[in-house]
């Protein structure tokens, strides 16, 4: 079966940057329809809602991965053993994460909305078959795009992109997350909040949202190997019901491709600077 995302670019990659869009995924299987306890209008708030419409808008030969499957049937942004016991049959023991235990884990149990989505547990293999499947060939092509990058230019550069519901009683419109440092030089970081300045939209930096599993397991800045995660405001995209993108989309296709040309730039500005700053 071929892995559920698409793929976009040349090998070796054109530019030190590389575009992830793992949450944007619209396509559902029909087991999945057939758990559904909830309406299936109600998976839309899983969705990056149409952020995959702005990453391929606003690319020009970046390699870009981008996941087809709805974030309901596995969330590639948790580890493999995020698995929910109060789901999954081969959830293993001990300590969950805050995530897992919000109902968020690698398949998500619940959304703030419609509450609890299924009718009943998974069974161990079938969550299994979903991380041979999906789970794993898009990490294993991303670390590939990345180590590609790398190998070409001296240094990579992980733009992964979401979306997020507006922050009530902020400012911020975007968020940048680096794992608190972690996962990116304060260079990079700085050029984003440069352009999200420029711009004129509000900004935060890892809160409330840092970055999650793709930044954790993919960036090593000391190595050359950077990632930055990006939510954009869906209201700053979509239509007034968030379903379908909306007038201000141009606008922030204009500012992710602004984004890329800076990260890019800094990138080439240090081509063989292994070292995080």
């Amino acid at each position: 079966m071929p892995p559920p995302f698409d793929l976009y670019g040349e090998m070796p990659p054109a530019s030190p940057v590389v575009l992830s869009v793992p949450h944007a995924g619209r396509d559902y299987p029909d087991a999945l329809y057939a758990a559904l306890r909830v309406p299936a209008a109600a998976l839309t708030g899983l969705e990056d809602r149409y952020v995959d419409a702005i990453a391929l808008a606003a690319r020009s030969g970046e390699a870009t991965i981008v996941q087809r499957i709805g974030r309901a049937w596995i969330d590639l942004n948790r580890a493999e053993h995020d698995r929910d016991p109060r789901l999954d049959d081969g959830a293993p023991s001990g300590h969950l994460s805050t995530k897992v235990r919000s109902g968020l884990g690698l398949v998500p149990r619940r959304t703030s909305a419609a509450g609890e989505l299924w009718r009943r547990r998974l069974r161990a293999d079938d969550v299994a078959a979903r991380i041979a499947d999906a789970h794993r060939p898009y990490h294993e092509t991303l670390a590939r795009l990345l180590a590609a990058a790398k190998a070409h230019f001296g240094v990579a550069v992980l733009l992964d992109l979401h979306s997020m519901p507006p922050i009530v009683n902020s400012a911020a419109r975007i968020v940048t997350g680096d794992r608190f440092g972690r996962a990116a030089a304060g260079r990079f970081v700085h050029r984003v909040e440069a352009e999200v300045a420029a711009a004129g939209l509000g900004h935060a930096l890892n809160a409330p949202y840092a970055g999650g599993h793709i930044l954790e397991r993919h960036a090593t800045p000391a190595a050359g190997i950077h990632a930055i995660q990006l939510e954009i405001d869906r209201s700053l995209y979509l239509d007034e019901t968030f379903d379908r993108p909306g007038r201000g989309a141009a606008r922030v296709v204009d500012l992710v491709r602004a984004i890329i040309d800076a990260l890019a730039d800094e990138a080439m500005a240090h081509p063989r600077a292994l070292a995080a700053e």
